[in-house]
Parts: C-alpha cells; structure tokens; sequence
C-alpha cells in the first residue's frame, strides 16, 4: 500500500459506470465537501477499502499456497501409483503361471469396472432425460389442467369453462403455450433418439402428451367453429339470378371480413396451423421410429371450413340421386367460385405459419373432392354394388356405373384444372389422393373388381360391333405398295397404322384400350392402378389376339389350293399383331407405366406376375403377339416352299427348266402379294427366310440326285439360277447374297478340269477350299458336286 495516492487516480467516466456503482458513491459523497481528503466520510471510506484490499490480498495468497499443496499432494501420489502398476507388472511378469492368470483375472476386473461405469454414466443420462421430460410435461399439464383437480372426467369440463371465461387473447395465449411445451417436448424427444432407443419412456411421454392434445384440438376447432359462424359461415350455396339472365358468383365471407374479424380470424387460424405441425411432427416421429400408422393429414382449418358445407350440400345431394351430374357440378361451382377467397386471405396465413408441404387451393379442392367422394361412398356405390348382384338388373346397373365414372373422370379433371399444371405434378402421393373421386376405388377392391369386368364387357362390346364392319380388315389402298423391280432398298421404321399395314380393326382395338387407361388415370393408388390395367386392358388384348389367331385359321387352304386371298388374310392378323405389339412397348415406356411395373414388384402381386420383366408392363401381351407373328408367318414360309418343291420335282428328275420357270412365276406372283399385303419388317423376314429355305433345297437336291452336269447342263442350271435371283432382285441391291450354297455349287461347275483335279487331291482344309472361292460347303459335298461333272 505504500506509494499509494488517492490524488494521482484517473478516475472513469460517470456514464461509464454500472447502476450500483452509481449508488454506492450517490450513498457515501452526497457533497462537494465530502469528496475532500480531509473530511470524515473520506477518511473512513479509505480505511474500510484498505482494509479489503489486505483481506483479499491474504486470501489469494492463502489459494496459492493451497493449490501449490495440492498439486504436489496428486503428482506424489501419480507417482507413488505408476511404481506400483510398474512392480506389479514386473513381478507378474517374472512369475509362473499363477501370475499370468492374475494378469488375466486384473484385466478381467478392469473390463467390468470399464462396463459399470458406462452403465453409471447410462442410467445418469437417463434420468437426467426422464427430469427434464416430466419437468416440461408437467408444465404442459399446469396450463391445460389449471385446476387442482386432475380427474381424467374433469379435464376437458374445466379447461372449456376456463377458455369461454375469458376474451380469445388470453384463450390463444395459453394455447400457445401449450404448443410451445409440446414443442419442446418433442425437440427432447427428436435429439434424444439419435443415439438412445428409449421406447418405454417415450412411450410413457407420448402417452400423456396425446392426452393433452385430445383436449386441446377439440377445443381449439371449436373456438374456430364459433368464429366462423360468428361472419356467416357457411354462405348460401345457391344465387340468385341477375338481369343477364345468368348466375352471379356465390359470395365469400372471407372476403367480406374486416377489422377485428379479420384479425381474430387470422389468430385463430394461426393457432390451428401451429397445432397442426406440431401433430404432423409428432406423427412423422412416430411412423418413423415406432412403426405406427402414418396418417393422412389434410389442413384442419380448410376442414373446418369445409364441414358445414358439406352438410348443406348434402342435403341437395340426396334430392339428386337420379341425377348425379347435378351434384358434380353444384361441387365444382362452389369450389371455383370460393377459389379466389382462398388464395388470397389463406395461402398468407399458411405461409405466416411456416407450415410447409401444404397449399391452401390444393388443400381446398381436395377437402371438397372428399364431400363428393364421401357420398358416393356411403350412399351411392353401396346400393349399385348390391343390385349388380341381381341378374335382372346387371345392364342397368352397368349403365348407371359407367355413366357414373364418366361424370367422375369429368370432375376429376375440372377440379384439375383448377390447380396449376406444375403444382399437380409436385403433389405427394397423400395429398394428391384427395385430389379424385375415383380414390372410392382404391379403398374398396371388390368395387374395382366389379368396375373392371363391366369396362372389359363394354370394351369387348365395342369391339365386336368393329367387328361385323365389313372395313375392319381392310387396309388404306393408298398406303399399300405395288410391286416395284427397280426398287432396291426400303426404310422398316414402322410407326402409324399406315406404315405397319394394319386393317381398322387394330386401330379401333387400340381406342377402345385407350380410353380404359385414360379413365383410369386419376386413380390416386398406383397399384389400384395397376390392378385395373391388368384386369381391362391386358385381358382385352388377350380377346383380340384370339381374334386375330381365328382370323388367321379361317385362311388356311390346302397348298395346292393356296390362292392371293388366303395370303392376304394371313397378312391382316399380322400387320394387325405387328402394330399393336409396338403400341403395347411403346405404352410400356411411358413413365405411367413404368411406376405401376415398379410398383407391382415392390408388393404382393409380383407373385401372381412373376413371368413380368420389371421393364415392360405388357410383357405377355407383347410375347402373346409376337409368337402369333413369328408362327404365321413360318406357316407362309412353310406353304411356299412346300408350293415350290411340288413344282420343281419334275425338273429335279428331269432337268426340264420349264417347270423350274413355272415354279419361279408362282414364287414371284406369291411374293408380290405378300409384299403389297404385309408390313416392311416382317416382309424382309419372309423373303430372306424363303432365299435361305430355297438355297439350302435346291442344294440338297443337286447332292442327293443323279444327275450329272455337262457343260451345257452347267449353263443350263446357271441360267436358271439367275432366274431365280431375278425374283428376289425388287428386295436387294445383290440377291445371289442370300443363296450362298447356290453361288458356291455355281463355281464348282464352272471349273475346268485341272482345277478339279488340283481340288480333290488337294488337302481337306477350309482355307483350301476358300483358296478358291468356296466358303460354305464342306468337302464332302464339294467332292460329290464335283464328281457329277461331265468332262
């Protein structure tokens, strides 16, 4: 303290001085005089704060000390213990066995200790969580249960009368509160579970939480009721005729709001939302860790909304029963003509709220899609279901059905188009089951079983009806080709019914299928989806495939008796095959299609499917078709090689070239029918199949006949090759191509003596036949061919 000078202090700023600071010195120097180094209250203030300043200074120097103590006391005893380990590791070392068992036992010890004192640190934790929950739990239950009576008969009775006692303020103030704790309850819950799976507990938490939550939706909706009535909710459904003769617009009470309603409404409304997330929260947590139920959540507040409008609509519904497009149409006016109010005073609102994943127009046409589909349900299908039972009355029943689906795909898109085209497609899969009358269906399989088989009877009605057109199976004569020898090359990319040849009946089939998917599009369930498909459409093709099989049976003939006609028929169920096989895979790769074949392999029904591949819906239909394809036109191949042999017997015999160039007329005459008649694809496969067929016969005959070649008979046979590759010439730029064991026999006969010679004593070897041209016989019958010559 020596040196000290009060005089040579700098003293702060007064505005740098804390409150108690300020008082303090307000306390002791009220006056200019009491400031002075010689007055008493300086005096005595100056002993009191040297006095401090020792006492502090001894007890600093008195912690030093301690500390300095300490710390020796523990580095003496972490000494003292590593010598202690280090001997005992020492003499555990020199010892015998009995030692190496004591290590083992002292490390045994050690893992169980490890053991119990993360069991300690485990049980710690949890009671710390099981604090902290009951703690917020309890302060949950204090504002819903203000009373101190805790009977679970009591909770709701006194908690109304508290609510209805007092102005809406304090009402959402307290229900806010409310959430908030349940809020913080949850965000315990959330962090926890990341690393602990204390189901019991939060079971137990659940558990008392949903009681509260019980008591606070019902009255939270009914303040909002009572809101909603107090501005005339819900308005009149039908207007009044205005002078043009027409209807005005119905009015919106959410627009007519002003002031304190519109504040109270906004609150209100503010109150339900929040409540609302905080339910889905809790309902995502639970589907996601306990494996409960997720739920579908539509947006309480448009539900409330929608509530008392339902039961007036209702009321019109049931006077309309014979008349069902008067009830989708007085549901689509209402929905439009409330859009704007929606919009405008809700969507803020949502978005004031933070509620994310919810829309209010989507929200909106939704909740009223499930009036109408609630009716259906409950009052309409249930009667229609128990009459189709009844044989008298299956075709009315079917018509009313039908009829009543048409209205429903109608509505369906009304209510659609209401929405923007981008947000229908970002709906998830919950919200955008609200959006179609058609989920009736989804949660009812026996009614969809029933809707299947009567859009199958009205299809495969359809379709006989095409059936008796005399055009069915007659195709465009403009699009048909004639028979062109300069024509060399063509272009097989098949895409209309033009290009494949097919008659009108494949293009009425084809309608008639698509019309049962379109009808089917806004059912919301994918595999419902699926399951109708497979049920309609896929058994319809499976119908017209017969058709197309008995269309081709009716134009088998005797081979002798084949004429133009039957070729052409045969050609029709082709075509027909062809085109609606590449519409099917074409349907296949559609993105529609590709969710419900991966939806199907994700459940149940890939057992009944299991001869699908998982990247074409229509795989047996397709299959189906194009065995019928491949079958028939083998059968053609088939019959024309069977012609074709029949006439070239004698010339066989004979070598009279007149019936070969019998045959090749009838060959060419056939093949030009076929090709006016039959689409570009398969007809490349015809004719290359029939030159392959001829080749491999016409060789076959020369090896396994008598005949012997002359050079005028080499001439001959040659000439009458190149006939033969003249019929093919219209389809190839190189018709002697496709007949290469033709081409090589062409060779042999053409050689002259020594290079027979040369050859068959030359070695046995394909690259010693290919030396001189032959590549596709063997040696043996290059041997035979050669000894038939005449030198």
């Amino acid at each position: 303290m020596e040196g000290w000078d009060p005089q040579n202090l700098i003293l702060p700023e007064v505005g740098k001085l804390c409150r108690s600071q300020s008082e303090y010195l307000d306390q002791h120097f009220k006056t200019q005089k009491d400031v002075s180094s010689s007055s008493t209250s300086s005096s005595c203030l100056l002993s009191e704060w040297t006095k401090h300043f020792s006492d502090y200074d001894n007890r600093l120097l008195h912690l030093r000390t301690t500390l300095m103590d300490r710390t020796l006391s523990w580095i003496s005893s972490s000494f003292r213990a590593k010598a202690s380990l280090s001997n005992l590791n020492l003499t555990l070392s020199a010892s015998s066995q009995y030692g190496t068992a004591l290590k083992r036992l002292l490390g045994e010890e050690l893992r169980l200790l490890a053991l119990q004192l993360h069991r300690i640190h485990f049980i710690r934790q949890y009671v710390e969580t099981a604090l902290r929950l009951e703690a917020l739990v309890g302060d949950l239950e204090d504002v819903v249960f203000s009373s101190g009576n805790h009977r679970p008969g009591n909770m709701f009775a006194k908690f109304s009368t508290l609510l209805t006692s007092q102005d809406f303020g304090v009402k959402e103030e307290k229900l806010l509160k409310a959430i908030k704790a349940m809020n913080d309850v949850e965000e315990i819950i959330v962090n926890v579970q990341k690393s602990q799976q204390w189901h019991h507990l939060f079971k137990s938490v659940d558990h008392r939480v949903d009681k509260t939550l019980a008591i606070l939706r019902p009255e939270a909706l009914a303040e909002h009721r009572a809101l909603l009535a107090s501005f005339g909710w819900p308005p009149k459904l039908l207007a009044s005729k205005v002078e043009s003769g027409g209807l005005s617009k119905l009015l919106n009470p959410l627009l007519l709001m002003h002031g304190n309603e519109k504040k109270s409404y906004a609150q209100s409304f503010h109150v339900l939302c929040t409540l609302q997330q905080l339910h889905s929260r809790r309902e995502a947590r639970k589907f996601k860790t306990l494996g409960q139920k997720e739920c579908e959540i539509r947006l309480w507040a448009i539900d409330e909304l929608v509530t008392p409008l339902a039961v007036r609509m209702e009321y019109h519904f049931v006077k309309w029963a014979e008349q069902p497009e008067f009830m989708f149409a007085l549901v689509y006016r209402v929905t439009r003509d409330f859009m704007e109010g929606v919009s405008d005073i809700l969507q803020p609102l949502i978005d004031a709220a933070r509620l994310t994943s919810y829309g209010a127009n989507e929200a909106w046409v939704s909740a009223m899609v499930h009036i109408l589909s609630g009716f259906l349900t409950k009052n309409v299908f249930p009667a229609l279901a128990e009459r189709y039972k009844e044989k008298d009355m299956k075709l009315e029943v079917i018509s009313l059905w039908l009829h009543l689906v048409d209205l429903i795909v109608a509505f369906d898109k009304q209510m659609q188009s209401l929405l923007r085209y981008e947000t229908c497609l970002l709906f998830p899969d919950a919200q955008r089951r609200g959006i179609s009358v058609l989920i009736v269906f989804c949660d009812r399989p026996d009614w969809l079983k029933i809707w299947a088989k009567m859009e199958l009877k009205d299809g495969w009605k359809k379709l006989k009806a095409v059936l008796k057109d005399a055009k069915a199976w007659q195709i465009d004569d403009k699009h048909r080709v004639d028979f062109d020898v300069s024509t060399i090359c063509e272009t097989f990319l098949l895409s209309s019914r033009e290009a494949h040849k097919a008659p009108f009946v494949a293009e009425s089939a084809l309608k008639i299928a698509q019309e049962m998917i379109d009808r089917c599009q806004t059912l919301p369930d994918i595999l419902s989806r699926a399951k109708f498909v497979r049920s309609t459409v896929a058994r319809f093709f499976w119908y017209f495939s017969n058709v197309l099989l008995l269309h081709c049976r009716n134009a088998e003939l005797p081979p002798e008796e084949l004429d133009g006609s039957a070729f052409v028929r045969a050609c029709e169920s082709i075509n027909a095959a062809r085109y609606v096989e590449s519409k099917l895979q074409e349907w296949s790769d559609d993105a529609s299609f590709l969710e419900m074949t991966i939806a199907e392999s994700n459940s149940n029904m890939q057992e009944q499917h299991q001869g699908f591949y998982d990247d074409c819906f229509f795989e047996e239909e397709i299959k189906c078709l194009a065995e019928l394809e491949t079958n028939w036109l083998m059968e053609i191949i088939a019959v024309l090689l069977r012609q074709f042999e029949n006439l070239t017997l004698e010339y066989n015999h004979t070598e009279d070239s007149n019936a070969f160039i019998e045959a090749l007329q009838s060959l060419k005459s056939q093949l030009h029918v076929l090709k006016k008649n039959l689409n570009g694809k398969d007809f490349l496969d015809l004719w290359r199949s029939v030159a392959d067929g001829l080749d491999h016969f016409i060789c076959g005959s020369i090896l396994g006949g008598d005949v012997k070649f002359s050079k005028k008979q080499s001439n001959e046979f040659g000439t009458d090759m190149q006939a033969l590759f003249l019929v093919f010439q219209p389809f190839c730029a190189r018709p002697e191509a496709f007949f290469p064991c033709i081409r090589d026999i062409l060779k042999l006969l053409a050689m002259s003596g020594e290079e027979v010679k040369h050859l068959l004593v030359g070695k046995k070897s394909e690259k010693y036949m290919q030396s001189y041209g032959i590549s596709h016989l063997r040696f043996d019958q290059v041997e035979k061919t050669l000894r038939k010559l005449k030198f």
